[in-house]
């Protein structure tokens, strides 16, 4: 059975590396699925989770990333995160929260940047309980 080594990684810390059969994830212009020999791509991701099928099992690894840049090449998947968090460690109550600050910090924005990082940080948080829910339906 034919693999694909992938690496996820943010500014902080390599949160997966190992092989797979599939790795799923939000491209900038819609859900991406990469398969071994993938034709060679580097594109920029939306936040989301990306779903790594484990080659070793048939377990699923999820992993929420605020965006970032995907690499591939035939052999190998390279996500390099802004921001990253395994999914076993997603906090809903800490996403919903930042979620109303965020929605909060849009309402009371007074200039055109302080829209902008408002929304944003909003679609962020979106993003994070959006994966949370795919996570909990899978398992």
């Amino acid at each position: 059975m034919a693999t694909i080594h992938v690496d996820v990684v943010s500014a902080e810390e390599s949160i997966f590396s190992g092989e797979a059969k599939f790795v799923a994830l939000p491209g900038e212009n819609g859900e991406l699925g990469i398969l071994p020999r993938h034709t060679p791509l580097i594109t920029r991701i939306k936040p989301g989770a990306v779903r790594i099928q484990r080659a070793d099992s048939d377990e699923e690894e999820f992993v929420f990333v605020a965006g970032g840049i995907l690499e591939v090449q035939p052999g190998t998947v390279t996500v390099l995160a802004d921001t990253a968090i395994r999914g076993k460690d997603l906090d809903e109550a800490k996403a919903n929260e930042a979620k109303k600050l965020a929605e909060e910090a849009l309402k009371n924005a007074k200039s055109e940047i302080d829209i902008a990082k408002a929304q944003g940080e909003f679609a962020a948080m979106a993003a994070q309980l959006a994966a949370i829910q795919k996570l909990r339906k899978t398992r």
